[in-house]
């Protein structure tokens, strides 16, 4: 089998997909690209078992074939040879690959393409068509909030809940909680998935910059992702999301408004001063007066800083994880701020002030329990 490819492109293709292959994966064969032709057309694959990405390009062969091609070795190749055509020429009883370019020849061991794990079917079950703007948009402002934690699965991936109305993507991990939705995303037939983590952070990566649509076919098990030329197939988590409406409290009667950056830039310089452990910070709201502080008693650290913020409600003292704090603002694209709190033992909840129309997102962060130093 022999076919002549483009080095830059076929490079391009690869690292496209190249996310997806893990080190030590627990089938050695996933170390590899799978590829295949057929009619002029190059189909590679690339899997870890629970996600599996593809992509296709058009190149030089009136042969058709397949090979898993070691991916570190070609990559490393690809990546120091300057643009040119470049053949490939397999044998298909010894699995061996040599690549022929204007530098020389270099040769590898391939392995059987039988061997190499197939790719799930995605019956067409439940799709919605989304922008690869919208899909961006819904990733960054969720996946941050995603738990680490492997006993508590359902929590490290977003659920994503598709109605006749709206589409709602959510992420928690315990402490902190994003809620984001979209009017201009929705399905007649709703259904609710769960998407892990690393399956979004592969999209995230590999979206196109241009704004173009993606296709999203699921069933029970999988879930079907196709951009330009790509396709991703990933495993969902078959676990029970935990009931996220009930944790967001509704009697936020204590509202406070303030300018975003101001509150980040004081949160990033007071956060330097608090415990290493806790990241504790303290937001005393008298008036139309904030006063961000914290301390760390191990060092003798102090720091606090006064904004002034639109404030209705009763003066209220609250301390929060800073690390949450600046990690949420970061990603809640708005020029104002609107914080929410019912007591300083209830969850807090963030709001952007300038909305989107499509777009609704907010934002819950649990308290952490002050120390009164006097």
């Amino acid at each position: 089998m022999k076919f002549i490819v483009s080095s830059g492109t076929l490079l391009k293709e690869l690292s496209s997909i190249n996310g997806v292959i893990t080190t030590n994966p627990v089938v050695p064969i996933l170390e590899n690209f799978l590829f295949e032709i057929e009619e002029g057309k190059l189909t590679i694959t690339a899997s870890d078992l629970q996600t599996s990405m593809i992509t296709e390009l058009e190149v030089e062969s009136k042969e058709s074939g397949s090979i898993a091609v070691p991916a570190k070795i070609l990559l490393d190749t690809l990546k120091n040879l300057p643009e040119q055509p470049v053949t490939f020429s397999v044998d298909e009883e010894t699995y061996s690959v040599e690549i022929s370019s204007d530098n020389g020849r270099y040769k590898l061991s391939g392995e059987n393409a039988t061997d190499f794990p197939k790719v799930p079917e995605v019956s067409d079950d439940f799709s919605v068509d989304m922008s690869t703007e919208v899909l961006s948009s819904a990733i960054n402002n969720t996946i941050f909030a995603t738990s680490n934690d492997e006993l508590r699965p359902a929590m490290t991936g977003v659920y994503v809940n598709l109605s006749e109305t709206n589409t709602t993507f959510v992420a928690t991990d315990g402490t902190r909680l994003i809620r984001y939705r979209r009017v201009d995303v929705a399905s007649d037939n709703g259904h609710a998935i769960i998407i892990p983590r690393k399956a979004l952070n592969l999209l995230r990566s590999t979206l196109p910059s241009e704004n173009t649509n993606v296709s999203v076919v699921f069933n029970v098990s999988n879930a079907f992702f196709q951009f330009g030329n790509i396709k991703m197939i990933c495993r969902l988590i078959d676990e029970r999301f935990p009931d996220y409406e009930n944790v967001i409290p509704s009697d936020n009667n204590n509202l406070m408004v303030i300018d975003k950056q101001d509150m980040l830039s004081s949160l990033k310089r007071i956060a330097i001063y608090a415990n290493k452990t806790t990241h504790q910070v303290r937001l005393k709201i008298t008036g139309s007066e904030l006063q961000i502080s914290a301390e760390d008693l191990d060092f003798a650290n102090e720091a606090n800083e006064r904004l002034s913020c639109e404030h209705d409600g009763e003066d209220i003292e609250i301390g929060f994880n800073a690390k949450y704090l600046i990690e949420m603002l970061n990603n809640l694209d708005t020029k104002k701020a609107e914080f929410q709190f019912s007591a300083s033992n209830k969850a807090g909840l963030i709001v952007p002030q300038d909305k989107d129309d499509n777009e609704d997102i907010l934002m819950l962060v649990m308290p952490v329990m002050l120390n009164h130093y006097v």
